[in-house]
């Protein structure tokens, strides 16, 4: 009997190993499988890679485009800029005598002419090229095509469009100077007692003090004309402005 429960025993022995024999082969393909996954996985990890990559670069060129896009504007306009400064320092060197020469003409034998020349090349200049555009448009009316008439509403305009502008004293200062060439004192006296009292530090104020008195001299109000007088003498001694200043008090 026990021989036969031995044999039984082996049997059954042999037949578990057979049964546990294949367990290291499905775990082989298992760990196979998953290995292959996970290369895949990182497949598609590079190919987004390389295509956000390639994404970026291409964003980067047409940035890249743009801002030699926007240079070439930025250098063109900077050229056109320059050319518009460069004629107004042209015109600038002739205009004073030019308009005070058509000043004089009326009244000669009362009015001196004015030499002062207070325009130079270190004017403060506007960076704005429309605004330059436009004063150069308004001084072109005086400069080139003597309308004086015409140059009186594109001025007024101009202020209206640029208050502030640099060239605000400017503006007011040939308003005086073309509004008296036009026999129209009153409104010549006040664009320059804009220039005298609002802008103290602008180079056409030791001029402007000069016409004015003479503009109120002429309106009979000698005492407004002899403190303007004095007073330019006093702050501009050595202007050509306070010398004719000088020669017009000797004459009151």
């Amino acid at each position: 009997m026990k021989p036969k429960i031995i044999l039984a025993a082996m049997i059954l022995s042999g037949s578990t190993q057979l049964w546990a024999a294949p367990a290291p082969v499905s775990e082989a393909a298992s760990s196979q499988s998953s290995i292959e996954k996970r290369l895949i996985a990182l497949e598609n990890m590079m190919k987004s890679r390389n295509l956000l990559q390639a994404e970026l670069q291409q964003q980067l060129n047409i940035l890249q485009d743009e801002v030699s896009q926007v240079r070439g504007i930025t250098e063109e306009q900077s050229y056109k800029l320059e050319k518009v400064l460069q004629r107004q320092r042209e015109l600038y060197q002739e205009i004073e005598n030019r308009v005070s020469q058509a000043y004089s003409q009326p009244a000669a034998a009362t009015q001196p002419t004015n030499t002062y020349t207070d325009i130079n090349a270190s004017q403060t200049i506007s960076s704005d090229l429309s605004e330059n555009e436009a004063y150069e448009r308004a001084v072109a009316l005086i400069m080139k095509d003597k309308r004086y008439e015409q140059a009186i509403p594109e001025f007024q305009t101009f202020l209206t469009t640029y208050p502030n502008s640099v060239y605000a004293s400017n503006a007011h200062y040939w308003l005086g100077q073309l509004l008296t060439i036009q026999n129209d004192p009153a409104a010549a006296t006040k664009h320059f007692k804009v220039v005298v009292n609002e802008f103290p530090n602008s180079n056409k104020r030791p001029d402007a003090m000069l016409k004015l008195g003479n503009l109120l001299v002429d309106q009979g109000l000698g005492e407004q004309a002899l403190k303007t007088f004095n007073d330019l003498i006093n702050q501009y001694p050595s202007t050509t402005a306070a010398k004719l200043a000088t020669e017009r008090l000797s004459q009151l």
